[in-house]
């Protein structure tokens, strides 16, 4: 018995590790998910997987560098005015990477449009600013910033996944991403005879509250059931 105890005890991850920290963000902390942060772009942008994908890559990376700059200059901001700090920061960092997407990917910027901008008061970048990285290393802030913003990445694209393909019977690879290709991955010949059962209303505003209202419902369903077999 205390053998197994031991095992058991060792199999336990410290918190505070790396590895723990980033993959807290993931599933466990997901900011989109349970957390129901960040919701504005997450219903906004996902008409396409492009789309999606192009905000996702963007809230990885300022989330991250955002981190990163209030970590290594946490000791030098005075309690009093720490938020406004934090929001100065944040703002600079949205506005270079808009600047950057304008001038290289000025398809991904026509889409995403103003909801770039909003990422300075994204819910979750100055959240994980106050509550992770204004009180831990820069290591540390990276990896959290990595996995919190891999875990709402990741949620988004899901969302804009089921949107299209659901939507639209197809998802469009390259038009967003104008260095790539265009093609379209569709399911079945074009001149097939199967019924087009897809449902349009899911590209439109109403079908992002019931995709993810839907993805909401499961992710409970499936805590419920492994609640009831512990």
């Amino acid at each position: 018995m205390r053998k197994e105890k031991k095992i058991k005890e060792a199999k336990v991850e410290n918190p505070d590790s790396l590895g723990a920290i980033f993959k807290k963000g993931i599933l466990k902390e997901n900011q989109i998910f349970v957390s129901l942060l960040g919701l504005c772009p997450a219903l906004a942008v996902t008409t396409s997987f492009e789309g999606a994908f192009g905000m996702a890559l963007l809230v990885i990376i300022i989330l991250t560098i955002t981190n990163i700059i209030i970590s290594a200059i946490r000791k030098f901001i005075p309690n009093e005015i720490r938020i406004p700090v934090y929001i100065v920061v944040i703002a600079t960092v949205v506005t270079v990477i808009q600047m950057l997407v304008q001038a290289f990917v000025p398809a991904l910027y026509s889409t995403l449009g103003v909801f770039i901008a909003l990422i300075t008061v994204n819910c979750i970048i100055l959240g994980r600013a106050e509550a992770f990285a204004s009180k831990n290393s820069v290591v540390k802030s990276i990896f959290d910033g990595l996995g919190m913003g891999l875990g709402s990445g990741l949620a988004i694209v899901i969302i804009g996944i089921i949107r299209e393909f659901f939507g639209t019977g197809t998802i469009v690879i390259g038009k967003v991403f104008t260095f790539i290709p265009e093609f379209s991955l569709i399911p079945y010949p074009e001149d097939s005879n199967v019924p087009n059962y897809f449902i349009s209303v899911l590209t439109t505003a109403p079908g992002a509250f019931i995709v993810m209202g839907l993805l909401l419902a499961l992710i409970v369903f499936i805590g419920n059931k492994r609640g009831a077999k512990k």
